[in-house]
């Protein structure tokens, strides 16, 4: 049965997700459970999350996940460290998606929770080289903009420039 998500990142982040795994995969999906965990549900995947631990701090407890994939959407930017969890991840494929730093915005910051802020706004490469230095072969990358319905210099850019970054990538060996 095929549905119609509402956001175009949902979309593209799970057109990405069906080219790369079959449906029935058991997937780690990074943090909290969210509207896509249930998107994946939804598409036949076999989802759990990871229940709200630190993992800047305990980075090793995903070991304990026995999964086929792992995704990481709209997190590693949350993350102090996300090299360490990357080294951790208990799976031998990884679908990433993170928004990326826009020359003309700052970084995102919400005042009222320390949670919810971008520790990192990656450009491209700066993902790619923390991947391979983590111990992923990335395999396939893909950009998308993310116009609003606003009028003004800022939100025109945003019709042009990528706002967000998928990269799948399987595990070296």
């Amino acid at each position: 049965m095929y549905r119609i998500y509402p956001k175009k990142r949902y979309q593209r982040t799970l057109a990405i997700l069906k080219k790369m795994a079959p449906q029935g995969q058991k997937i780690l999906d990074l943090g909290i459970r969210n509207p896509f965990s249930e998107v994946m549900e939804a598409e036949g995947y076999q989802v759990v999350n990871t229940s709200g631990e630190d993992l800047d701090l305990y980075p090793e407890q995903l070991q304990s996940f026995s999964v086929e994939m792992v995704t990481a959407l709209e997190i590693l930017e949350h993350l102090v460290n996300p090299f360490g969890v990357l080294q951790q991840l208990p799976a031998k494929k990884l679908l990433v998606t993170v928004p990326l730093r826009l020359w003309f915005a700052p970084a995102y910051r919400n005042q009222k929770d320390p949670r919810d802020c971008h520790y990192h706004e990656f450009e491209d490469w700066q993902l790619d080289m923390l991947l391979e230095k983590a111990g992923w072969q990335i395999k396939y990358r893909e950009k998308w903009t993310h116009p609003t319905q606003k009028l003004g210099f800022r939100p025109l850019l945003r019709y042009f420039v990528p706002r967000y970054y998928a990269v799948y990538a399987e595990k070296k060996e």
